[in-house]
């Protein structure tokens, strides 16, 4: 991962060992264990750095994941403490990106459902005050479960919704509608058709709709958060944010939009607004746009929960 800081699952000796902790310390070379017999350890739930020698990350933070007794021997508060205080480092040493493993999921048994579910809500949290680029990697799909009702709720949804196959006109004909409703601004009239048609170019263009940046600062503005709280949920960056605000003509991803739209909280028909302000439309023949679908028509806002989903369906996630 090119990030400033990336997290060492180790154990309490800081001197290397299996999994992500061996791994960190080969790829880092003998330099990160000449300075970790110099830090006296480290207790479960804190962390330590140094840099990050031979890897791409300036940092690497060292954190002791707590050892899975059950869940009744503080397990669940030590692990946010890991992330809390890795977090805090970073923060110290004016890391703008971080990595995480999965802390205490492997050897140290921590169910990984579990894990994930204190990674995510703990990094969303420390979020809502600071700007960072969080990232958890998972190693593997048997990491994370979202649930066996919702994973087949969904799946119902998509069979009921997604279009795997389209004849070639059908395809011919989507194709055109889309390509259309790109490139063409929406236009408004309410005097006669006759003379609509009559109006010059320049005076269609000084009456065009208002722009994707324009609807997205009227709907913050409308829904009573602050622009930070807004880009926050969305799990979009202040940098790219930033940008939008300042160019009203700003064409953003698709991604981008339905990031916004879900931390705005809108109806399916606003989202569909929102999306065509920018170019873009849902389409049943996108499994990506069906699972959105589902949770915006399901009311259901949190974007940590949608890219959990997306995620299970091998689908690229948002913001």
């Amino acid at each position: 991962m090119h990030v400033d800081a990336v997290v060492n699952a180790a154990n309490p000796s800081l001197l290397g060992g299996g999994g992500v902790d061996g791994a960190i310390h080969r790829a880092a070379g003998p330099e990160l264990l000449r300075k970790c017999k110099t830090l006296g350890g480290c207790a479960t739930g804190d962390a330590k750095i140094t840099e990050g020698y031979r890897l791409p990350a300036k940092y690497i933070i060292h954190t002791v994941g707590p050892v899975w007794n059950g869940g009744k021997s503080g397990e669940r508060e030590a692990l946010i403490s890991c992330y809390r205080k890795s977090l805090e480092l970073a923060l110290l040493h004016k890391c703008e990106s971080i990595a995480f493993p999965l802390i205490s999921s492997g050897v140290y048994g921590y169910p990984k459902a579990d894990a994930l579910n204190v990674a995510v809500s703990t990094a969303a949290e420390f979020l809502k005050d600071h700007d960072m680029e969080v990232f958890i990697v998972i190693f593997d799909r048997a990491s994370f479960d979202i649930g066996e009702k919702l994973f087949s709720d969904i799946s119902a949804y998509i069979d009921d919704n997604y279009v795997k196959h389209h004849s070639d006109s059908d395809g011919y004909v989507r194709r055109r509608s889309v390509f259309a409703a790109s490139r063409a601004p929406s236009i408004k009239c309410s005097q006669p058709e006759d003379m609509c048609k009559s109006e010059s170019l320049d005076e269609i263009i000084l009456n065009l709709d208002e722009s994707f940046s324009e609807m997205l600062l009227r709907k913050i503005d409308e829904s009573g958060m602050t622009d930070s709280e807004c880009y926050k949920k969305a799990n979009i960056d202040r940098k790219l944010f930033s940008k939008i605000r300042s160019d009203k003509n700003y064409r953003p991803s698709k991604v981008t939009v339905l990031a916004f739209a879900i931390a705005l909280e809108l109806s399916l028909s606003e989202t569909e607004d929102m999306l065509k302000k920018a170019g873009f439309a849902l389409s049943h023949s996108s499994k990506f746009d069906v699972i959105v679908e589902y949770f915006i028509i399901h009311g259901k806002y949190n974007i940590f929960e949608i890219n959990e989903a997306l995620f299970a369906f091998d689908q690229n996630l948002i913001g």
